[in-house]
């Protein structure tokens, strides 16, 4: 087996249950664990001469890998397009659907494995993502197949639309699909691919989209399958007041009473935004441990509204951190989300308060590096094994420099604040189940350049082809 040591590090946050922090010690990797925190006054010259590869880790902060909760990957295609650049969720979702009708099998293949090597720079080493249109024979499949060739842990989301404008969807009809056939590609899915696991690269779970896009009976019936299965399940929930709005007219209650009464709610199940989650919502999500993936720079991005972070934390809600399509925050930088949700929670608790000063207490960087470690393991349904650098668990690393310009004057003081309080660098290194895929700020494991490139021809053709 492969062993790696990453030597005298000059702190290693380990994210453990006391928030360990660890100046000049290093970590032995072997096998895709973590095979030991060695501190700093064992001698290990030894050591040294016997592992495979040696890292100096004087000048960086380590941290567990980065795990991100929600994502639509294959939007990396459609960023900033004018024509919704200023759009709210409803009107962007109309302006982008016919683009996204003209998608192949090629553009979810490229455009996920430039979205996972974004993500792989900002540290993060676990990602789901959210696939809920599949024209022209694009499969889950085909995302699946991305991950395994960049080597991120990754947790694949059958998503589904299958109410059109005709049945008083959102989405055009020409993308949505039959629910007979949903269900069964879905089992397919698990079957071919779920592995349970412990340290399981590829998770599967059920996700039909949103209450603007599927019908009750294809929400109830995926729970079905979800359980009968023992995988989780996800979809979008209360993003804003529109969401609101459609869920009362349509169907006479709230989003979490949707969610409670279709049996969306428990610890395997995840909901993207819940932005607008009243009390009620919130205590039954608490109550159940139904979980949240927080995408605070999409819910900037289309003026959607701020998440009482710290209310729900403190109510008992799980929370995760999430970087939401790339068409809806255009970035995919999972260590920035942190930063952006610590600085979103002490505004938004300032505004509620008109203006008092309660906003600075309200998030500090460790509980921003929390949630995008511990909380978004326990979200995805593997703090067992992910979110902590603790003996035993999956070694996926995040290693950040201290000596950059962004952190000049900052890491001399705290290291691990300054991982949020200053500007986001990329990771140095990223390592995932004990491999390194990113290597001093590049991508180790695909050849970028041309893959940039073929990812832009493919952008330029899906737009033209909607026109």
């Amino acid at each position: 087996m492969t062993t790696l040591l990453i030597h005298r590090a000059r702190c290693i946050a380990t994210q453990d249950d006391a928030n360990t922090e660890l100046n000049d010690a290093s970590l032995l990797l072997k096998g895709g664990r973590i095979e030991r925190i060695i501190p700093a006054d064992e001698n290990i010259d030894e050591l040294l001469k016997q592992v495979d590869e040696v890292i100096d880790a004087r000048r960086h902060v380590v941290a567990p890998g980065l795990i991100n909760t929600h994502h639509h990957m294959v939007q990396s295609l459609t960023r900033a397009v004018p024509q919704v650049q200023n759009a709210e969720l409803f009107s962007w979702l109309k302006g982008l659907y016919p683009i996204w009708a003209g998608l192949t099998p090629e553009m979810v293949l490229v455009s996920n494995q430039v979205a996972m090597a974004e993500l792989l720079l900002s540290g993060c080493t676990t990602s789901s993502d959210h696939l809920y249109i599949y024209p022209n024979g694009v499969r889950l499949d085909d995302s699946i197949e991305a991950a395994h060739t960049i080597g991120m842990r990754f947790t694949a989301t059958r998503g589904s639309m299958s109410v059109g404008e005709s049945q008083g969807g959102l989405p055009p009809d020409r993308v949505v699909e039959k629910e007979a056939f949903i269900l069964k590609e879905t089992q397919r899915l698990i079957e071919t691919y779920h592995d349970a696991s412990f340290g399981a690269m590829t998770h599967v779970a059920v996700a039909p989209c949103s209450p603007f896009s599927v019908s009750q009976d294809l929400m109830r019936e995926a729970a079905k399958l979800a359980r009968a299965h023992k995988v989780r399940l996800h979809t979008h929930l209360a993003e804003n007041d529109h969401d609101i709005a459609y869920t009362k007219e349509k169907f006479n209650c709230t989003p979490a009473q949707y969610a409670e009464d279709l049996g969306w709610v428990g610890h395997d199940v995840w909901h993207a935004h819940c932005v607008k989650l009243d009390d009620e919502g919130t205590y039954l999500f608490a109550r159940t441990r139904t979980g949240i993936a927080h995408c605070p720079c999409s819910n900037m991005r289309l003026a959607s509204g701020i998440l009482p972070l710290r209310k729900m934390l403190d109510a008992g809600v799980p929370i995760g951190l999430g970087v939401d399509g790339s068409a809806s925050n255009d970035a995919a930088h999972l260590l920035n989300e942190a930063r952006q949700a610590m600085l979103l929670a002490r505004v938004g608790r300032a505004l509620d308060d008109f203006g008092c000063d309660h906003g600075p207490a309200e998030m500090t960087p460790r509980d921003a590096l929390r949630l995008a470690t511990r909380g978004g393991a326990e979200v995805l349904g593997r703090a067992h094994e992910l979110g902590q650098i603790k003996e035993g668990y999956c070694a996926d690393i995040a290693m950040f420099r201290t000596d950059t310009l962004s952190m000049a004057g900052g890491a001399v003081h705290d290291p691990v604040g300054a991982l949020l309080l200053c500007a986001s660098d990329n990771a140095d290194y990223t390592i995932v189940n004990g491999r390194v895929v990113v290597r001093k700020g590049e991508i180790a494991t695909v050849d970028m350049g041309p893959l940039i490139e073929r990812h832009n021809q493919l952008a330029l053709q899906l737009a033209l082809g909607a026109k």
